[in-house]
Parts: C-alpha cells; structure tokens; sequence
C-alpha cells in the first residue's frame, strides 16, 4: 500500500507521524480543500509526466494550471501527461494519492513557484484520504525536489 511506503520515506525525517489521515476523501483538490478546511490553493496537487524516456513530477498550488508555453519553454518539449496505468507504473502511487514521496527511483521532482505564496501547503501522501501539511521549504527538502520552477498559471 502506497501511504505504508510514504510513512516509511517520511519517517527519516521525522514526519511520519504528522501524516493527516481522513474519512473523507482528498482525491481532487476539491475534495482536500474540504476534508482539510483550506482554501484549495493550498492544495499542494503533485501532477505526472513524460520526457522523453524520462518520468517527473510537478508540485504545484491546487489554483493553478500547466501553462504549455512555460512549460515548453523550460523542459523543450511539449507537456505529455501520464495516463493512470502509467501513474502507477512509472511513479509508484495510484491517482489520488499522487504525492512527490516514495517515488520510484530517477522519477525527479519539481516544486512549481506558485506555492510559495503559502507559509504552509498540504500536499498528499499516497492514498486517497491523506495529506501532510509542510512549509514550502520542508516540501522542498523532504521531496528531494530538483529546483523551484515556474511552470504554471492560476486557473480561472
């Protein structure tokens, strides 16, 4: 079970035990705004893609977008998004417990600058009804995160 793996990661880093574990489900950023009482923003959504014959992940605000020009601009190729099976296959968490913890190994994270409007963000932590809320800086860390990008637009 994925959240088991997460718990394992975030435990040399002392935060396994700040895991929030919910009866409702925080699947879609909606769903964790809700279950957690935060405006959606704070929503720290981790999105999956494709490069080349490469895999990364992209956290970014739960208000916002991939903005495909931003997006080609710094990567140099086009945004192609995983499909479920590949979610699962090549990042190592089902969609809606998708988090930048305990992925496979050579998946690189990137931390999108839009969640640095925020003193803290929840991002989840590989099921369907977690999340952990962390400064943007220990997201960064605990993530491995390769480097703050900007990558995004706030969807309207």
């Amino acid at each position: 079970m994925s959240i088991e793996k997460v718990k394992k990661y975030l435990k040399q880093y002392n935060k396994d035990k700040d895991i929030i574990t919910l009866k409702e489900s925080t699947a879609t950023v909606d769903l964790a705004a809700n279950a957690l009482n935060v405006i959606p923003a704070r929503i720290a959504k981790t999105l999956s893609f494709k490069l080349d014959d490469r895999y990364i992940l992209i956290v970014t605000a739960g208000d916002t977008k991939i903005d495909n020009k931003k997006y080609k601009q710094y990567f140099n190729i086009k945004a192609k998004m995983l499909s479920a099976e590949e979610v699962i296959n090549e990042i190592g968490h089902k969609i809606g417990g998708v988090c930048p913890f305990a992925v496979n190994k050579n998946v690189k994270v990137y931390c999108d600058i839009s969640l640095q409007r925020f003193s803290s963000v929840f991002p989840a932590c590989g099921s369907t009804n977690s999340a952990i809320e962390l400064s943007c800086d220990q997201l960064f860390s605990i993530s491995r995160a390769v480097e703050w990008i900007d990558v995004c637009k706030i969807n309207e």
